[in-house]
């Protein structure tokens, strides 16, 4: 297999240049190839909306955020987010949590803005038995908000070459299908169905983004959530096999049916321009064997973790957190997050049919 230049760049950058790349972009960047980038979605790309939310979903506290400077940002890993990479490759500055910000200053952010919440999914109802979030739905009211009420009339044109980056579907598993104690969704509907209803829905809610002038989309497929630390600490019985086939098996009856739901938006909505990104592939084959990807281990979270999976508050993460593929039992560290960014940025296998690059570039 060939690896581009940008791919062996990203898979082998150190930790010293990454911290100077990570400060080179920290703040708002000139020459940006785009106008503004606005994200949605889940605890992936969540940058700080669950920090004012009466929720249990939190990661505003210590270990997290020890390699972003200052405090901790409410950023579901030890550094930045997929989102805020992707918004730096843009020539960006991260985009703010809706949350964060003031009346006054929604008003004047005008080079984006993150709506996504920690445990929200494409289902209004997914997430609730960790308190309060903003659901997709929820998100994209604010959304409208923010066109309608603070963006002048001379940026709402700008939509159309913005980028959108949304991670949605995961949390529809994890804290509802797959919790029968909670939600009766399994008992409802068979595997497929639940994928369809969860495709038709964010079909809808991505068109409502389209009505409002969204038209370059970057959706994330669902990573291997099998192979995530907290579900095979929670498998019962014990496993055969290093991932839980049967979750990765159902996930990907959604995964399989997302290209073609893409695909039926663009064909009937002009203009609507988008990425894929495949978690999966990667994330599953990383986890398979993280030594082949520059990993030391790749199935030891880098925090000692509670039953929801999260940080335990106040402790010292492990030392050697490049090595890592996971920061908690949920979620990835920013090396690979900065990795899947910068591939699915430059890249041709893990984002098609082209890459964010050529979205920016695109006439919608």
């Amino acid at each position: 297999m060939t690896v581009s230049m940008a791919s062996y760049f990203f898979m082998s950058i150190n930790s010293l240049s990454f911290l100077l790349c990570l400060t080179m972009f920290a703040g708002k960047s000139s020459g940006a190839t785009v106008p503004a980038m606005y994200v949605f979605g889940d605890s992936l790309l969540d940058s700080g909306n669950n920090n004012f939310l009466q929720t249990q979903t939190k990661s505003n506290y210590t270990p997290y955020g020890i390699d972003l400077p200052g405090e901790p940002t409410g950023r579901f890993t030890n550094g930045a987010t997929g989102g805020d990479f992707i918004a730096q490759l843009l020539g960006l500055p991260h985009p703010p949590a809706y949350l964060s910000l003031s009346e006054a200053s929604r008003k004047i952010t005008t080079t984006g803005i993150n709506y996504a919440s920690g445990g929200s999914g494409i289902l209004s109802e997914t997430g609730t038995i960790l308190g309060d979030i903003l659901t997709l739905d929820e998100q994209i009211n604010y959304f409208n908000s923010t066109v309608t009420n603070d963006l002048p009339t001379i940026l709402s044109a700008s939509l159309a070459r913005s980028i959108f980056v949304i991670s949605t579907g995961s949390n529809d598993y994890l804290n509802n299908y797959l919790q029968p104690q909670f939600s009766n969704s399994s008992q409802t509907y068979p595997p497929q169905e639940f994928a369809n209803l969860l495709l038709d829905t964010f079909e809808q809610q991505l068109t409502i983004i389209y009505k409002l002038g969204g038209r370059k989309f970057v959706v994330y497929g669902l990573g291997a959530l099998g192979c995530l630390p907290i579900v095979i600490a929670s498998a019962n019985p014990k496993l055969t096999t290093l991932c839980v086939e049967d979750v990765n098996n159902l996930i990907n009856i959604y995964n399989n049916g997302l290209p073609s739901m893409l695909q039926r938006l663009a064909s009937r909505l002009q203009g609507f321009i988008f990425v894929r990104a495949d978690l999966f592939a990667l994330g599953y084959a990383q986890f398979q064997d993280p030594v082949k990807f520059g990993y030391a281990d790749g199935r030891t979270p880098c925090c000692d973790f509670g039953v929801s999976g999260m940080c335990i508050p106040g402790q010292n993460p492990c030392s050697d957190r490049d090595n890592r593929l996971f920061y908690d039992a949920i979620h990835p560290v920013q090396l690979v997050n900065f990795q899947f960014a910068g591939d699915c940025f430059f890249g041709n296998s893990r984002c098609t049919p082209i890459n964010i690059k050529q979205l920016a570039l695109k006439q919608s």
